[in-house]
């Protein structure tokens, strides 16, 4: 892998993300916005780029004047940064009014890991961005050669590019994970950051966010267990059963509901939902969401399966599925990388599985009148007749409203099969 230097761009030493441009365009119109998104994802950075008035409400000093005299820090030089809002919620209701009063553009930054539940929703007022960790593009190690917007536009694009990333590439980038503050740290040092990250999140995260948990370890195999079933439509009692393996008493249903909200506002869980067309003519789709966590490294991490076990064929048992372990964190990574591109051209990312489970296609963008692109992703570069089965099954179902059909592999070259089934390796995918 060669590491590309001259395609990203810089606000000062900031390396700019594809989200960035969608912070730009809507300051240009919007009073407030709040940057949503896991801890150490960059929310931050990429706010204090823009900030002209930065309050770190995670500091005592700041907080204590702010809840002194928040009036006077809404009247401070904008836009005003607002970081861990939630750690002071009434700077939440105080920018709703500000906004309520005066809707000049750019005045309000906010961001935040953990919204409160009782807070006012601000709809209207200050509409939320999501932030996920950095896609390979962004890390500066690839330059696409396939958009996801010549894709929707319907055009069936020429399919062109080749990379020189192989699979022992891949499964590096996966554990590398995409979180900023990690890109440059040694594999020792990286998994030790991991490490404690999940650590901070069951025993103070967790709190933060509202909820109490009384057994931190048995919260560790709940999210060991959720980690294993990633790429997957499993059930949430499958997911519990799977925490309490050989366990005459495990957790009760409440119990894990409340993990499950908690990790969810956290923004730890970044589950895919089911693609349900309201005018479908699909028989039966099912209506489970595909479980993901917000970076695949940090589901390696609790399965504890090494870089070689995962090149091995490695990997937990506890959840049947078609292929291995490193075939889900592939597509993990994948569903990381098409959320990004998809909320880049204003698309929705989707599942599809029918309610037998005949058939199911990896992920359905949805753009622009309800059209839609197909798109599975597999581990390898050789591509069988059974990898672009369900992606021809649905193109007979749906006709003009599919506007294109695509594979994404670990192979070498982008191109379009006779069949018209788009082939593209990860790396040479962008917005």
């Amino acid at each position: 892998m060669e590491l590309m230097t001259d395609t990203g761009k810089f606000l000062g030493s900031y390396r700019r993300r594809i989200v960035d441009d969608e912070v730009d365009y809507l300051l240009a119109e919007l009073p407030a916005l709040l940057l949503d998104g896991p801890k150490a994802v960059g929310k931050t950075e990429t706010a204090r780029q823009r900030a002209q008035t930065v309050v770190r409400l995670n500091r005592d000093r700041d907080f204590q004047l702010v809840d002194a005299q928040l009036d006077n820090y809404l009247c401070r030089p904008t836009p005003v940064l607002f970081d861990e809002w939630q750690r002071l919620p009434q700077v939440w209701e105080a920018v709703k009014d500000s906004v309520d009063e005066d809707r000049t553009p750019a005045r309000f930054l906010l961001t935040g890991s953990a919204p409160v539940d009782d807070t006012h929703s601000g709809a209207g007022r200050i509409p939320a961005l999501r932030l996920r960790p950095l896609t390979l593009p962004e890390r500066l190690i690839c330059a696409p050669s396939v958009s996801l917007k010549s894709i929707l536009s319907g055009q069936k694009p020429a399919l062109f590019g080749s990379t020189d990333f192989s699979l022992e590439d891949y499964t590096d980038l996966i554990l590398r994970s995409g979180f900023p503050g990690l890109q440059d740290l040694s594999e020792r040092s990286l998994n030790r950051q991991l490490d404690t990250y999940l650590e901070r999140l069951v025993n103070v995260d967790m709190k933060e966010a509202g909820t109490v948990v009384r057994q931190p370890e048995a919260l560790m195999r709940w999210l060991r267990s959720y980690a294993a079933a990633i790429a997957t439509t499993t059930s949430w009692e499958k997911v519990r059963d799977g925490a309490n393996a050989g366990r005459d008493e495990k957790p009760s249903r409440d119990t894990t509901t409340r993990y499950t909200e908690a990790l969810s506002r956290l923004r730890i869980l970044d589950e895919v939902p089911p693609w349900l067309p309201s005018d479908n003519h699909l028989s039966r789709l099912g209506q489970t969401p595909k479980r993901f966590l917000a970076d695949p490294a940090l589901a390696a991490r609790l399965v504890g399966v090494s870089r070689n076990g995962l090149l091995l064929g490695e990997g937990p048992t506890v959840t049947p599925r078609d292929g291995t372990f490193l075939g889900a964190l592939f597509e993990s990574l994948v569903a990381m990388s098409l959320f990004v591109f998809a909320d880049a051209n204003a698309a929705q990312l989707r599942h599809l599985r029918t309610w037998s489970g005949d058939h199911e296609v990896d992920f359905i963008v949805v753009g622009e009148g309800g059209k839609v692109v197909a798109l599975e992703a597999k581990l390898g570069s050789t591509v069988r007749p059974e990898h672009v089965a369900h992606l021809l099954w649905l193109r007979e179902q749906l006709g003009d409203r599919l506007l294109d059909a695509i594979l994404i592999n670990t192979g070498s070259d982008a191109y379009r099969r006779k069949d018209g089934i788009g082939v593209v390796p990860l790396g040479l995918l962008g917005p």
